[in-house]
């Protein structure tokens, strides 16, 4: 018989997280770094009339408008007295910023005024940036400088001023002198234009504007008196690539000279400077403003959240009234859409402060030997551990701890630094990846120069220390921290 042909309709419910707009904002907020979070509000300041910035001495003029984060213990209320105001029922509706249940939905979607803390004083607080919060004098500038001071003709200025100009970041010139004559207005003799070339190799820095690296070299060694028949200058000139090979017992016999004196030219070789613009550049400069700060009070450290050049926001009361009174359904409708999308964003950020809180908080119960210590106590650490401490997603750690920087005792730190993977140590313990490269780095700075240890050696001299760590490992760490192999640690003196 047939089987007859039926349509049924059944009805199944499922739950699930709509991944919204608002959402993909609260997101975006907890994943971005301080200056990007700075950036966002300006941008939100200046597109959304109902948002506003509240100024430090400007009294309220009522009950206060926006939530606050207590720094001390990281959670989050709103300051109102009497009936709700409007954006605190818009910031309700929305509801709290479920992280773990986004975290299981969509984990991988995004790559991508606050608490007041402890009384503590502005310089106390910007010890750490004094350094690299003061411009950069580039090299251009450096070297212009020292040609208007100096006596040429207006000739050798056009040409002075066009080869500075050429010169890349390390300070080389990497174009020929007929081009410089061909490319300069007035048309020099590449006779003018060497004799400008010469004198501007005398400029400070030492080295510049030279064609390549043995020049840049035997200008330094000139001015520091070495003329061209000195050991140093003869082995530069004639001998680079075998003293990068440092086969000293060779340029010995090359130069007829006791491997002694090549080690002791070698030595005066190694102070130089083989880029000599590298001071100038402000391609490393960095300039990193912490999140947070991790300050010891008593025998307890104490975690303060930064909210210095973040502005208090609120919705404007002016627009409040506007919604209370009698208008069109657009202009309502407008203003309402503004004041759903400024609580949402309030909301946002301090979520996003009271989840960097309890982070840090968590960081700081796990890595208090290395707050007290320094790296060599850093503990090993996982995402997992911190996510399981404070009842989040490891994706939410991870994404909280992105480009967030916190200033402690023992300097500023990313605080991704703060993870680290282990290494099997004795009876059983685990040390940090990091403290084991402090340690590789410790025994290389007290070994004999003349007698390097090898990557072997030292895995054999941690393994009495009770940390099981292969020769490679060893190799690799000591790559990741920019130190040569044994072979070319090597000195004869």
């Amino acid at each position: 018989m047939a089987n007859d042909a039926r349509i049924v309709l059944q009805q199944r419910l499922t739950q699930q997280l709509v991944m919204t707009p608002q959402l993909r904002q609260a997101i975006k907020i907890l994943q971005v770094s301080r200056a990007e979070l700075e950036t966002l509000v300006d941008q939100e300041l200046t597109e959304n009339p109902v948002l506003e910035e509240q100024q430090v001495d400007e009294k309220a003029e009522g009950p206060a408008e926006v939530p606050t984060v207590d720094t001390q213990n990281g959670t989050e209320e709103w300051q109102a007295d009497g009936e709700p105001k409007v954006e605190e029922r818009e910031a309700a509706s929305v509801g709290e910023i479920d992280w773990k249940e986004y975290a299981e939905n969509y984990s991988n979607d995004f790559h991508g005024s606050l608490g007041h803390g402890a009384a503590s004083d502005d310089e106390d607080r910007r010890a750490a940036l004094e350094n690299v919060l003061v411009k950069r004098t580039l090299l251009p500038d450096h070297l212009m400088w020292q040609l208007r001071l100096s006596d040429f003709s207006e000739q050798e200025k056009e040409v002075g001023a066009f080869i500075i100009g050429s010169l890349d970041k390390d300070g080389y010139l990497p174009i020929q002198l007929e081009e410089v004559a061909f490319l300069v207005d007035s048309w020099p003799d590449v006779a003018i234009v060497e004799r400008v070339l010469a004198r501007i190799q005398e400029f400070d820095p030492p080295g510049v504007a030279a064609r390549g690296l043995a020049e840049s070299l035997l200008i330094q060694l000139r001015q520091l008196g070495l003329d061209g028949a000195s050991l140093p200058a003869r082995i530069v000139r004639d001998f680079l690539p075998m003293l990068e090979s440092r086969r000293f017992d060779r340029l010995a016999r090359e130069l007829n000279v006791p491997i002694e004196q090549v080690a002791e030219a070698t030595k005066v070789i190694s102070v130089l400077e083989p880029k000599p613009g590298r001071d100038f550049s402000d391609a490393d400069t960095r300039y990193v403003t912490p999140d947070v700060f991790v300050q010891k009070v008593g025998e307890e450290y104490v975690v303060t959240l930064n909210d210095e050049g973040l502005p208090r926001l609120r919705v404007s009361s002016f627009y409040r009234r506007m919604l209370g009174q009698n208008g069109s359904p657009e202009a309502r409708g407008y203003i309402q859409e503004k004041m759903r999308a400024a609580a949402w964003l309030i909301k946002s950020i301090h979520q996003r402060q009271r989840t960097l809180y309890m982070v840090t908080s968590s960081i700081v119960k796990f890595q208090r030997d290395f707050l007290d210590s320094g790296v060599s106590q850093l503990r090993p650490l996982v995402l997992k551990d911190v996510a399981n401490d404070i009842g989040m997603h490891e994706s939410t750690v991870s994404r909280a701890t992105a480009g967030k920087y916190a200033h402690t005792p023992q300097g500023t730190f990313e605080l991704k630094y703060f993870f680290t993977s282990s290494l099997r140590g004795g009876h059983g313990s685990e040390v940090s990846a990091e403290s084991v490269k402090e340690k590789i780095r410790e025994i290389i700075a007290k070994e004999d120069a003349r007698k390097p240890l090898s990557d072997q050696y030292i895995a054999e001299l941690l393994g009495k220390e009770q940390i099981d760590i292969a020769r490679r490992t060893v190799a690799k760490y000591r790559e990741l921290m920019g130190i040569l192999p044994s072979s070319k640690r090597k000195q004869v003196y």
